[in-house]
């Protein structure tokens, strides 16, 4: 009994030094911190940086609400300026630019006729008219004439005059009315009338360009020519017209550059031009070089996040952009340690 209780202890005891030889050689081959690789570098200024595309990252939304019909591109996709990344069902957006077509032609067609006045064919009917009206009045003048004689000879009645009288009054107002139809078919357009129906014509093609604008926002397109960073939705969900609500996240990485966020003490060394280099732990000690093209004028919060135990996140930062060098292999997003060379460092 007491030789297997040794056996144990000896099995624990070993394994605990072997656990605490684990935890030393991984405490040697732990990456260096901020404030250790600084003293590798007496003039650089050490600090946590992201890459990004020389566009920044640019998430893009829809600015209608509704369900997507399709998402034609995948992460990593180059597409150009203008290319459709997302679209919308959109049906009744279409049907909406119809119907306001529809309205710009009878509006049109409206205007015309004022202008052009009545066909030849409607300003002959309406001459026939005065003819006609004329034809009629003649009669019942020569009838009133005749009842007229009758009437003061004695051989006819009073009411039967005034039957006449009545008669040849209606044929004159006759032909007065085809007369005013056929001055008002005839008449050049009044100027209120010409001034109404191009309003009205106006009104409906500016009616028709927003509901041409509706429909074109149903196509989500690329702003510039860059690469899909990555893709939130996809066909059959349903997107808001809310800024939160991206489809695809998209950048420019013709050119990529790291956000260096400078701690607020070392603020006062920087300046454009000055040379820097950025280590990743993916690439090991591979260093990757740029300069200096932006220094940030107001300080703020950290959003770059190590892994460092001694890091302060609650210190002020001052955001600071370098552009890479070529065209180095560093995906968007990865997190670098950044040194930035002050004093004419390379």
């Amino acid at each position: 009994m007491k030789k297997r209780i040794v056996w144990i202890g000896g099995l624990l005891s070993a394994g605990a030094v072997l656990t605490g030889l684990l935890m030393h050689a991984r405490g040697m081959a732990a990456p260096e911190t901020h404030q250790a690789a600084a003293k590798a570098e007496a003039n650089a200024i050490c600090a946590a940086g992201k890459v990004e595309p020389v566009s920044e990252e640019v998430k893009i939304a829809s600015q209608l609400a509704g369900v997507l019909r399709e998402v034609p591109v995948e992460e990593g996709r180059h597409v150009r300026k203008g290319e459709t990344v997302a679209v919308l069902d959109n049906a009744d957006y279409a049907a909406r630019v119809a119907e306001a077509r529809a309205t710009v032609e009878i509006r049109q067609a409206e205007l015309e006729r004022i202008v052009n006045g009545a066909r030849n064919e409607e300003r002959r009917e309406a001459s026939a008219g005065i003819e006609e009206a004329k034809a009629v009045l003649d009669n019942s003048r020569a009838e009133l004439q005749r009842r007229q004689s009758l009437f003061e000879t004695g051989d006819i009645s009073r009411s039967d005059f005034e039957r006449a009288q009545r008669e040849y009054d209606v044929a004159e107002a006759r032909v007065r009315q085809a007369s005013q139809h056929f001055a008002f078919l005839d008449a050049p357009a009044r100027v209120d009338e010409r001034s109404k129906a191009e309003a009205n014509l106006a009104l409906a093609k500016a009616q028709l360009a927003e509901a041409e604008a509706l429909l074109a926002k149903t196509v989500i397109r690329a702003p510039f020519d860059g690469t899909v960073l990555k893709r939130y939705r996809k066909a059959g969900e349903v997107v808001t017209d809310k800024a939160d609500s991206p489809i695809v996240s998209f950048g420019d990485d013709s050119k990529l550059r790291v956000r260096v966020e400078v701690d607020e003490t070392d603020v006062a060394r920087i300046r454009t031009g000055d040379r820097a280099y950025f280590t990743a732990q993916a690439f090991g000690d591979r260093k990757f070089w740029g300069r200096v093209v932006r220094v940030g004028s107001l300080l703020g919060r950290k959003n770059v996040q190590t892994e460092d135990p001694a890091e302060k996140i609650d210190s002020k930062i001052l955001e600071t952009l370098v552009e890479l060098d070529g065209h180095p292999p560093l995906p968007a997003g990865l997190r670098v340690d950044s040194f930035i060379l002050t004093g004419g460092g390379q």
